[in-house]
């Protein structure tokens, strides 16, 4: 996979050349990742990428021209978002289908926002990843990218690590997880996970993560029609 990022701060996204996933997913050639500095398609001699805003009002907003620049000059196929507190919300779901793309190009605004004709013209989805407002579309395309890219094949070398997360399966949040010592100041690890009994465990963890969804996300049980609301798994929790 592809992944374009346009940016005014390039230095930002050092973190997916050097760190953790991101970084070993490129060293392995699973992903590739070009990220240009936006203020190298300006043409004055501040390189300036904003501008005021037509209308009036407070604060500066990004000028088109960068972007429309930027993006011709990649060439990219795939979609094309901007990172943008009025998007879509980005999810597991979301994650998914981009990963199943060859390429993704990743718009970062600033200030007020894009003017209007980058979304209109270049943009092919907007996503958000929370009702918030960043300084920046940087930290944003962080989250996507390292969503993405641990979902490509071979990325993780497990895919039983990636399909016990939250989200992956049914909407449900994780069941606790638990490693050694088996005591560690009072606190003992529940006693089913060390049984041995792969059928116990497989029940018990089902119903932690039924517990927690309900207890913290009750609205994924409710979209997902899991029926939780029928029973209580803390009837049948076996945590010892």
């Amino acid at each position: 996979m592809r992944i374009n990022i346009l940016t005014i701060f390039p230095e930002y996204f050092d973190v997916l050349r050097e760190v953790s996933i991101p970084a070993r997913a490129r060293e392995q050639g699973h992903v590739e990742y070009r990220v240009e500095d936006l203020r190298d398609y300006t043409h004055d001699r501040h390189n300036t990428v904003d501008d005021a805003p037509y209308g009036g009002g407070a604060g500066m907003v990004m000028k088109p021209e960068p972007y429309f620049e930027a993006v011709e000059e990649i060439d990219p196929d795939g979609p094309i978002v901007l990172l943008t507190p009025r998007g879509e919300r980005f999810d597991h779901d979301g994650a998914v289908k981009l990963s199943l793309e060859e390429e993704l190009t990743l718009l970062c605004g600033h200030y007020k926002g894009v003017d209007e004709r980058v979304a209109e013209e270049l943009v092919t989805h907007e996503l958000s990843i929370g009702d918030y407002v960043l300084s920046g579309g940087e930290p944003a395309a962080l989250v996507v990218v390292d969503a993405v890219v641990r979902l490509l094949p071979g990325v993780l070398g497990d895919h039983q690590s990636a399909a016990s997360d939250s989200f992956y399966d049914g909407e449900l949040l994780a069941p606790p997880v638990y490693t050694r010592p088996p005591e560690y100041r009072g606190m003992e690890v529940p006693e089913v996970l060390r049984s041995g009994d792969h059928g116990r465990i497989a029940e018990w963890r089902r119903e932690q993560a039924l517990r927690l969804t309900r207890e913290r996300r009750p609205d994924l049980v409710e979209d997902s029609g899991d029926g939780a609301d029928d029973e209580d798994p803390a009837d049948h929790e076996s945590a010892g």
